[in-house]
């Protein structure tokens, strides 16, 4: 009797669950969104039948963008042909801003906000998205560098597991509001190593992805703190470029690394630019390769000893040698101002780099690109 009972409770779930399968599986059958057409305009859709005003927010639009409603419920907007690159976006819904698109399962988190995101296939959208090709492992690491562990995410290229051999190793900093998981997940890491590795052209390697604000040990959700929201945090205090040795000697000391300066790289976008420039030039024999994503060069707390003396400090630090040294920034960035003036120091002071500007501000999409420029100079 239990068991027929039991088997009849089976036959109710299985039932009740295919149904709301098929629910979804036709839903998103008549609502397609996003939808790639052959010109490469893209077709974004909400079914809303009760809303009275829709409006669609995306980096690949110019300014926030009424969408039209059929006569079905379903609001849509096509956008004009797209040039290949991963863009994103979500919706406006009455006055709720942030709206995500039920029907697109790809979401990616910067600071607090979720958004979707769709890849245009071509040159750069190739770059951004998961090849045929051999991938390398993305792992989530605890290292106990100062008084608490602390998260990370290791990029290790293909073969690395398998393998003995020793790689030169990438630091990878995020900015303001970051953390451990913002490259992996927003500036598409594994993708874009995975792929100019397979291309030859970029020597393979390790990343190594840090958490920059010191006051959280992990991104959140993933520590014993609970369940904190995201929020414009960070270190510019000098108690991370203070702990940054304990972190290359953990390391070295658990991954096969080249354990030297010319096998070394530090890079940062914002607040991990500026990581990245004060970090390099207070231990000037640690790292040959820098670079500076858009950084606040000039934003560290006042009176912190470490951000002293910067031109001596600079002045060793180059007297070293320094094999690579790169500036990127978009000529819209709110910090352009800032780098102009810390490119009119060092050449004021003879020192070579290589400067790389583009268009647009602040933005993930200026940051990728760096990254990819980057990575080929490396090793």
């Amino acid at each position: 009797m239990k068991l027929r009972f039991f088997a009849t409770l089976v036959a109710l779930f299985v039932g009740v669950t295919t149904l709301f399968a098929q629910q979804n599986l036709w839903q998103k059958d008549a609502n397609v969104s996003p939808e790639i057409n052959g010109d490469n305009s893209v077709t974004i859709r909400l079914y809303a039948p009760n809303a009275e005003c829709v409006t669609l927010v995306s980096d690949c639009l110019d300014g926030d963008t009424a969408m039209t409603r059929r006569e079905d419920g379903v609001w849509e907007h096509t956008t004009a042909p797209l040039a290949s690159e991963l863009y994103c976006y979500w919706f406006n819904v009455d006055g709720i801003d942030h709206v995500n698109d039920p029907m697109n399962s790809y979401v990616m988190r910067d600071v607090g906000s979720q958004m979707n995101y769709f890849i245009i296939p071509g040159e750069r959208g190739d770059l951004y998205a998961a090849q045929d090709v051999p991938h390398g492992t993305m792992a989530k690491v605890w290292a106990d560098v100062d008084d608490r562990a602390r998260r990370m995410t290791v990029y290790t290229p293909a073969g690395y597991e398998s393998g003995k051999g020793r790689y030169p190793v990438l630091y990878l900093l995020h900015g303001m509001g970051g953390d451990e998981d913002a490259w992996a997940a927003t500036g598409r890491v594994a993708e874009i190593m995975d792929n100019l590795i397979a291309q030859g052209k970029a020597e393979p390697m390790i990343v190594v992805m840090t958490n920059g604000c010191m006051q959280h040990v992990a991104a959140p959700g993933y520590s014993h703190e609970g369940m904190w929201r995201p929020y414009m945090s960070g270190s510019m205090d000098g108690s991370f470029e203070t702990m940054f040795p304990a972190v290359v000697a953990w390391v070295d000391d658990h991954y096969r690394t080249k354990a030297k300066s010319s096998a070394r790289a530090i890079a940062g976008l914002s607040m991990g630019g500026f990581h990245a420039m004060q970090i390099s030039k207070e231990y000037p024999t640690m790292f040959d390769y820098v670079g500076l994503f858009s950084a606040a060069i000039f934003r560290g707390k006042e009176g912190v000893e470490l951000y002293e003396e910067l031109d001596a400090k600079l002045a060793r630090q180059f007297a070293a040698g320094v094999e690579l040294y790169w500036i990127g920034i978009g000529s819209e960035d709110f910090l352009y101002d800032e780098n102009v003036r810390y490119r009119a120091l060092l050449d004021g002071a003879g020192y070579r780099y290589t400067y790389r500007e583009s268009g647009d501000g602040h933005v993930w999409r200026n940051w990728r690109i760096y990254l990819a420029e980057f990575a080929q100079l490396l090793f």
